[in-house]
């Protein structure tokens, strides 16, 4: 069967901006009712605006591969994020001109005596603001992932029917046909986006299940987990990428993680993936048996050495548990028999936390392959490299020609955050930097 080709990156940005700004057009365009003035026209202006882009935010977290393959999710999430804050300013933005502008069209707060479309505009607004506030200080408020994922896309899709519905029934604008169907049209593509995300994605994974074989301690509080098929034929992923992990659950339960593959991308018939222990769900992974099933989303990601194949070699920046998908990446070239050189600059906090730390010494034989350890707190008999990873650090390090080269980065964020710099300051261009610090929240 042939391959699709990639749609390129500017044909998703065009679609997407076609999208929010339809509705704008239409609005332009189409008869405007007389005798409201500027201010009116203005916050209906924002209203369309706002519900627009808000209406398209399940597109931007559904996890199409294809829409996702030229950004990388990582990307399309912190892009979800932004242009959440941007349209729900809009909204209130809408709200508060109205308020102020035309007091007189305000009834009382009391949803049984006001009108229908200014209690369903209420409630979405309310919604829409506590969706954000939950997504940005969840933390800070102690809601837990899953609950919160489960709240998130609860309220996010009360939120959006409800400003559909003051849409519906404003009157005026909206008593157009095309605009009325319009706003039906974004209406079902929500829901049949719900319907999607919600049951035919996990009934795939229904379908194509895994099974435990191994769960195996590392260093530093880490575990790996080592799945095979059950009953297909495996899946196939770039070394660098991740999948979405459910373990103990349905995979129509919203249970699922994100975790970067540590095999290599050579065998599909075996995967591991290696966590380290930080979190609620993350602390479980040692209690997992084998026999049990899980269940896989993915792949996705575009952190990997694939992109780049006519790259002289690269190199490799990690810190603790950053390793992993870098790791991927190593086993993944030594079963290629890569010849390419290639250079990791490993950073941990002592000797006992170097994850991989032997298979690593291995990859050396294996590889065209130099390993710089770096070590925070070093033990009294340490010769190497100690602190943090610096420029000084790493001008020591880096081959010839480092402008040539590609540089995958994965750690904590302040790691990844410094590098940057350090590196464009020794002449590697921006384009050659790489990141793998997914964040959903």
């Amino acid at each position: 069967m042939t391959r699709k080709p990639p749609v390129p990156a500017i044909g998703w940005i065009l679609l997407y901006l076609m999208l929010i700004t339809t509705p704008m057009i239409m609005l332009i365009a189409g008869p405007m009712p007389s005798g409201r003035g500027l201010w009116w026209d203005f916050s209906v202006g924002l209203g369309f605006a706002g519900i627009a882009m808000l209406g398209l935010q399940l597109i931007l977290t559904a996890r199409f591969r294809r829409a996702s393959a030229p950004f990388g999710i990582d990307i399309l999430y912190y892009f979800h994020r932004l242009t959440a804050l941007i349209a729900f300013t809009f909204l209130l933005g809408h709200y508060l001109i109205l308020k102020l502008s035309h007091p007189e069209l305000f009834a009382s707060l009391n949803p049984l005596e006001a009108p229908f479309r200014q209690t369903a505009g209420r409630l979405a607004l309310l919604l829409f603001g506590v969706v954000i506030v939950t997504s940005l200080w969840r933390k800070r408020l102690g809601i837990g992932y899953d609950q919160w994922r489960m709240a998130h896309a609860t309220l996010a899709t009360t939120a959006f029917l409800a400003a559909v519905a003051h849409i519906e029934t404003a009157g005026d604008i909206t008593d157009q046909p095309l605009m009325r169907w319009l706003w039906i049209g974004y209406a079902l593509l929500w829901i049949s986006l719900i319907a999607y995300v919600r049951l035919l994605k996990p009934l795939s994974m229904l379908r194509h299940p895994w099974r435990v074989i191994e769960v195996r301690p590392e260093r530093c509080e880490a575990w790996t987990i080592t799945l095979a098929p059950e009953g297909h034929a495996g899946l196939r992923f770039a070394p660098g990428q991740f999948a979405w992990l459910t373990l103990r659950s349905s995979p129509f339960a919203m249970h699922e993680h994100p975790f970067s593959f540590a095999s290599s991308a050579t065998d599909a018939s075996r995967i591991e993936f290696t966590i380290k222990a930080l979190g609620d769900f993350t602390r479980t992974i040692e209690s997992i048996q084998p026999g049990e099933t899980a269940y896989l989303e993915g792949p996705y990601g575009v952190f990997s050495v694939d992109r780049y194949p006519r790259s002289p070699g690269f190199v490799f920046i990690a810190g603790g548990v950053g390793i992993v998908p870098i790791m991927s990446m190593l086993r993944t070239l030594a079963d290629r028999k890569d010849p390419r050189k290639l250079l990791l600059v490993y950073a941990n906090n002592c000797w006992d936390d170097v994850i991989f730390r032997e298979e690593l010494d291995g990859l050396r034989e294996r590889l065209e392959l130099d390993i710089v350890h770096v070590l925070a707190e070093p033990h009294s008999e340490w010769k190497g490299e100690q602190g943090y990873v610096t420029r000084d650090l790493l001008a020591r390090h880096l081959p010839a020609a480092p402008e040539n080269l590609e540089y995958f980065l994965c750690g904590p964020r302040p790691m990844t955050d410094a590098m940057q710099p350090c590196l464009l300051g020794l002449g590697v261009p921006l384009s050659h930097i790489h990141y793998d610090r997914f964040e959903l929240v």
